[in-house]
Formats: C-alpha cells, sequence, structure tokens
C-alpha cells in the first residue's frame, strides 16, 4: 500500500537530512509501519526556524512539494492564487498515485487538498482534525469550510475524520480518536514514580507549554499567587519558553514572587515527566487547543489538571470529575482550588480518576487503531 499524507507542516531538509516536527515524527512511524510506501506532500524548508524536530528515521518517497503562501495581506493575494493554482495540480497527481490518502488538517494546504479529494471518491481516505472541533467554536473561515467539506457526506466519501473529543449531531464519517505519548512500557517501567500521594506540605502546581498570550501563563501565576496570599505553601513551576518570557519574568519581580514562581525553560522530555510525578495539579488556561497532549501526560501522572474548557477538555475531564474546568474569574477559580485543598479525599479521588481514565490511551492501544484505519 502506498500512503500519500498531506499537510501543511514542513519538512525541514538540512546537511543532505530530512526532519520533521518531533511530536508528528512520533506519530508518523507508526503509520509508515503499517505501509509499504509512505510519501509526503507538503512545504519544504531549508532551516527548522526554532522548530523542535526529529530527523525522519523511515523511509520515505520522494517529497512532493507544495508552495506555502498566505493570505494575512492583500498584497498577498495574487501570488496565493498562483500557488493554489500549482499546488491543486500537485495535489490531484498525488491522490492519483496514492492508494491511501491521508490529511492532516486544519491548514492552507489541506482547505485545497479537501477540495481535490472529492474527484476520489472510491479512494480509501482519512483526516485527522488536529484542531478544535467543536461546532460552537470561534475559527478561521478556513477552517471552518474545511469542516464542512469533510464531514459532508454527499461531497466526501470513503473517509474516516479523526477528531478530538464525543461531539453530538455528527455524520456517520466522524470518528472520536486521540493522540498517545507513553506506551504501555514505560508507563509501568518507568525509572520515575509517582512522588506525591496527598496534599500536606508544599503544593506544587505546574505550567508545561509555549510562553503566550494563548496560553496565558500569567494568569497561571496569579492563580498561584491568589493562593500563597491566602496564606497556602505553594509552588509553581513554569516549563516552556515564548514571546512572553520577559513578560512573565518582569511580572515575577514586581511582585515578588521568586521564591514561589521558578521559570524552568524548554526540558527534556524525562525531565518534564519527573515534573509531572512531582506536582500535584497543571494549571493550563489556555484559550485554544485540539488534544491538549500536557493534560494527557499529566494525567497519566496523577497531576490533577486544572484548565479551561476549550475543544475536547471537558471531555478529557468528564466534566470535572478528573480535574478542574475553570472560569476565567480568578476569584471563583481560587475558591475552586481552594475546595479541593481543604478536602484531601475530593483531590485524590480526581488523582484516581485522572490516572484510570489517561493511561487507556497508550502509543500501544494508538498503533492497533492505526492498523485498523488502514486495513
Amino acid at each position: 500500500m502506498k500512503l500519500v499524507v498531506i499537510s501543511s507542516a514542513p519538512i525541514v531538509q538540512m546537511n543532505g537530512k530530512n526532519y520533521m516536527y518531533a511530536p508528528y515524527h512520533k506519530e508518523m512511524k507508526i503509520w509508515a509501519k503499517h505501509v509499504d510506501q509512505i510519501q509526503f506532500c507538503c512545504p519544504i524548508w531549508k532551516n527548522d526556524k526554532n522548530l523542535l524536530i526529529d530527523e525522519i528515521e523511515f523511509s520515505i518517497e520522494p517529497i512532493l512539494v507544495l508552495k506555502e503562501f498566505d493570505i494575512t495581506r492583500l498584497s498577498n493575494f495574487p501570488k496565493a492564487i498562483l500557488y493554489s493554482i500549482i499546488n491543486l495540480w500537485i495535489l490531484f497527481k498525488a491522490m492519483r498515485n496514492a492508494d491511501h490518502i491521508h490529511l492532516r488538517c486544519p491548514g492552507n494546504m489541506t482547505l485545497l487538498a479537501a477540495l481535490v479529494q472529492i474527484l476520489f471518491p472510491s479512494k480509501p481516505k482519512t483526516a485527522k482534525y488536529a484542531g478544535n472541533w467543536d461546532p460552537k467554536a470561534q475559527q478561521p473561515i478556513t477552517y471552518k469550510i474545511q469542516r464542512w467539506i469533510l464531514s459532508n457526506t454527499f461531497l466526501t466519501k470513503n473517509i474516516q475524520v479523526l477528531v478530538y473529543g464525543d461531539w453530538p449531531n455528527q455524520s456517520k464519517n466522524i470518528k472520536s480518536f486521540f493522540t498517545a505519548t507513553y506506551s504501555e512500557s514505560e508507563i509501568q517501567n518507568s525509572e520515575f514514580r509517582i512522588q506525591k500521594n496527598d496534599i500536606e506540605g508544599t503544593i506544587r502546581f505546574l505550567f508545561v507549554g509555549t510562553l503566550s498570550p494563548g496560553k496565558q501563563p500569567i494568569y497561571a501565576i496569579q492563580l498561584v499567587e491568589a493562593l500563597h496570599k491566602k496564606g497556602f505553601s505553594v509552588q509553581l513551576d513554569i516549563y516552556g519558553d515564548g514571546v512572553l518570557r520577559n513578560e512573565v519574568s518582569k511580572y515575577c519581580i514586581e511582585n515578588k514572587l521568586e521564591n514561589i514562581v521558578f521559570l524552568k525553560g524548554n526540558q527534556s522530555k524525562d525531565t518534564v515527566l519527573q515534573a509531572y510525578q512531582g506536582s500535584h495539579f497543571l494549571l493550563l488556561p489556555s484559550k485554544s487547543e485540539g488534544w491538549p497532549k500536557v493534560v494527557a501526560e499529566a494525567m497519566v501522572w496523577g497531576c490533577v489538571p486544572v484548565v479551561l474548557p476549550v475543544s475536547c477538555v471537558s471531555y478529557m475531564l468528564h466534566n470535572g470529575e478528573r480535574g478542574l474546568l475553570l472560569k476565567q474569574s480568578l476569584t471563583q477559580d481560587v475558591l475552586q482550588v481552594e475546595a479541593v485543598l481543604f478536602n484531601p479525599s475530593a483531590y485524590l479521588e480526581m488523582n484516581r480518576k485522572a490516572q484510570a481514565w489517561s493511561r487507556q490511551f497508550t502509543t500501544d492501544a494508538f498503533e492497533v487503531e492505526i492498523q485498523k484505519l488502514l486495513r
């Protein structure tokens, strides 16, 4: 079987080698194991632009190169139209020569691909929609068009659309799916162990993610700061970097939080894993997510999520049984956390339920599901 993967995510070519975004690479290795050939139809970059990349470890066919474009400015429209025409022809040839078509949505390239795939109703197809599938979510018009085409069973045939969360009133080709980080053996045989079994002593909070406006790291700090002012012994470790690094640092200095808030920067997978295991709560007041990987990872190790209910978060937390759903009101959110801190048995129940649910979603289970999709 020849699988063609169509994506806006680039392949980075440096020093005669091919690289891709590290989590994407980990997933595509599994897809590649179960096909005879795999070919990527995507843009190519000549430098990594600070993207976290891994060298591609599996054999790939020659890359079908798509031309990147954007339509954020009116002056870009002529080039965008020209590049779209070229890309449509490349996409048509890629799909014509494939046995299975796999789209990685949403994105500029997959908007075009969603149109072209209509011409191949008999070919088996999958589409992974990595964004927010919530029908009520505020999204760019290009995302809404992709969602409409993919879920329209008259236009789009012979496809399984993989989405995050379980949404009502969906067409029959929409399949609730997941993303996995750890294998069963990694969970069972980790050289590290969960280091907290109660919420006595210092309560450790964790933030893992990009320091960007969308992730709202300062709101996470303010929540911990408010608990500190109420007399709780608290600590917040922040893992990640980004455009708000200086602003976050400045806020901590101005509010004399250097002894309770610690900026750790980007760290290795094992270092973050130990942080999950040693922390009581994960704070993620993110405004937008697909499948929030850090939430699923934290739950595996009993680090209870405190998260805004965007995308499939309410589904992951079972409407608050496996973690706390933020209201984006500092007063109310502090009271929510405070209530759990005063009720250790409620915390331990959330901890237990979070681990039990999240440990279903291993890379082993993920691979079994990929094999089913390719049959």
